[in-house]
């Protein structure tokens, strides 16, 4: 199992931006070698080139964007030959050479690789049974690049927390500002980041969307939603949440956010509701709605249905459905609104 490298974010950064333009959003890289990057970043809203046109869509509606392999056209008059030439040529020498050279271009080089495999016009190409194959310099360059057959060539921006939209994103590198200094990630190296803006304290509601299907806090792989609200050390704020879950975790039950339930059969009585205790030394109940403060922080406060206190750190504030168990098959989701008192 490869390891990952974790760059914890700078505590003093924001003293560092002072560009209006742009939101200030934490930020957690994926690459494509498997390490991870924390830090911050600065975001100008994001243009993005769709098949009906451009968006423009605020960097704060975005939680997700999953990087995609690129349709390149500028490499269409580099590759199309060296396709040509492992389409035809019998000569070993020369499809080594158009193999090698193809292999290079990299990752760029796969949409090209996928029109020209589609026409018709180069379909019943030379009989060959060699190592040197347009289908084994597909493989090597995935290989390499270390993309699954199922990468797509957009980018997928997850809006909102809910929905998805794919296009092209177009930027050339990434500067993340960590305790160790400014990296610059190209975005051919990215394979995913997760974006929080930061939203300065204040009066305003905010609402989003818990989805049983991804945010339980027994799900590692994002079952934390971060709401980009930063919260300080004596803060209050008001949660609220709204709707219905069904957990195949807990053979289906119905659930309610302050963890009353019904099973999921139908049969039987409703859950006797929970007091709502909050803080780290109660134990939360299957699908309640809970909260921390902090990435840093494992044990989660209960919310539940109506919750009223204040900060006890300082941290961003991440919103969950508890369970110890995470499945995929699970269903619906809660609204949850958020008010923070401006301290």
């Amino acid at each position: 199992m490869m390891k990952k490298l974790v760059l914890a974010v700078c505590v003093g950064v924001f003293c560092l931006f002072n560009i209006h333009a742009q939101k200030i959003a934490e930020v957690s890289l994926t690459l494509q070698d498997g390490n991870v990057i924390k830090g911050m970043s600065l975001f100008n809203d994001v243009e993005l080139q769709t098949d009906y046109g451009k968006l423009v869509i605020p960097i704060a509606n975005i939680s997700n964007v999953a990087i995609g392999i690129g349709k390149d056209n500028a490499s269409i008059s580099q590759v199309v030959p060296l396709l040509k030439l492992l389409n035809t040529s019998q000569n070993e020498e020369t499809r080594k050479s158009a193999y090698n050279d193809l292999v290079k271009v990299g990752p760029k080089a796969l949409y090209t690789i996928e029109q020209f495999l589609s026409d018709p016009k180069n379909s019943g190409g030379a009989e060959y049974s060699g190592t040197y194959t347009i289908d084994g310099a597909v493989t090597e360059i995935r290989s390499q690049a270390n993309l699954s057959d199922d990468t797509p060539y957009l980018d997928v921006l997850t809006i909102d927390n809910h929905f998805t939209m794919g296009g092209i994103y177009t930027f050339g590198k990434l500067d993340v500002k960590t305790e160790y200094g400014t990296l610059s990630i190209p975005k051919e190296k990215i394979k995913s980041m997760d974006i929080s803006v930061w939203s300065p304290p204040s009066n305003g509601e905010f609402s989003f969307r818990l989805q049983a299907n991804k945010h339980i806090s027994g799900n590692q792989n994002g079952g934390w939603l971060k709401t980009g609200i930063h919260l300080k050390t004596g803060q209050s704020f008001q949660i609220s949440a709204t709707g219905e879950v069904i957990l195949a975790s807990l053979s289906n039950g119905k659930y309610k956010p302050d963890g009353t339930y019904a099973p999921g059969n139908g049969a039987g009585t409703t859950g006797e509701e929970p007091e709502y205790t909050t803080g780290t030394g109660v134990t939360p109940v299957y699908g309640q709605v809970v909260y921390k403060i902090g990435e840093a922080t494992n044990e989660p406060s209960k919310a539940g249905k109506k919750f009223s206190g204040s900060a006890k750190q300082s941290g961003m504030l991440y919103l969950s459905i508890y369970e110890t168990v995470y499945n995929p098959a699970n269903t619906g989701s809660y609204i949850v609104k958020v008010q923070a008192v401006a301290k």
